[in-house]
């Protein structure tokens, strides 16, 4: 699927420079969340790291939140690219190994990609003194992730992308957030009995409207 515009963007790219400076500094700035944490991350910080000038960065962005906006909608666009190779390169999908690589694919991701621990598709709650700033996708993340993955999966199954089914992959994308959260909050790797339940729930609500 193509990558959706991010609305964070204070620029948006258009020569070859210009974008690896942004994926540079996006980078930098998915290195510094799993090193400092998002309270303590700093555009100066993320310019120092990337190697640019701090005007770089506010080129781009106006404060740390949206910068943090603009790599959670890159993680969404990489993940929807992972699920598409896996599911293209399966042959004939089912719902169940649909299912299994749309959850495998964001467990790889938990586990392995810079800052997605703290900025998965969505950026933490605005603190005090940021209020609701510039970039925030605040709760609407899932909604945002269930849009691409009903439009993806619909695609590779052969259905409509309707809004029964919208509605059936957010609330499963809704438990699993919550049972995953839970299942990376017992093990750094993600607990596998949590993991095992999240993919039965899965298979149980939503196999049936994939089918």
């Amino acid at each position: 699927m193509d990558p959706v515009p991010q609305p964070s963007l204070r620029r948006t790219p258009v020569q070859q420079r210009s974008a690896e400076r942004l994926a540079r500094i996006l980078d930098a700035c998915a290195e510094l969340l799993d090193e400092t944490g998002y309270e303590q991350l700093s555009t100066r910080a993320v310019a120092v790291r990337a190697g640019v000038p701090i005007g770089s960065v506010y080129r781009f962005f106006g404060n740390k939140r949206a910068m943090a906006d603009a790599l959670a909608h890159r993680n969404l666009d990489r993940y929807a690219e992972r699920i598409s190779a896996r599911l293209a390169a399966t042959g004939r999908v089912d719902a169940y190994s649909a299912i299994d690589g749309v959850l495998d694919e964001y467990i790889a991701m938990k586990r392995t990609v810079p800052g997605f621990a703290l900025v998965d598709f969505g950026v933490p709650a605005p603190t005090v003194d940021e209020g609701s700033a510039e970039g925030d996708s605040g709760g609407d993340a899932n909604h945002l992730v269930a849009d691409r993955l009903c439009g993806l999966l619909a695609d590779h199954l052969g259905r409509t992308a309707d809004e029964a089914l919208r509605r059936k992959v957010l609330v499963g994308v809704e438990a699993a957030d919550a049972l995953l959260q839970l299942a990376f909050r017992a093990a750094p790797s993600g607990d596998p009995a949590l993991i095992a339940e999240t993919r039965e729930l899965l298979y149980a609500y939503l196999a049936p409207s994939l089918s």
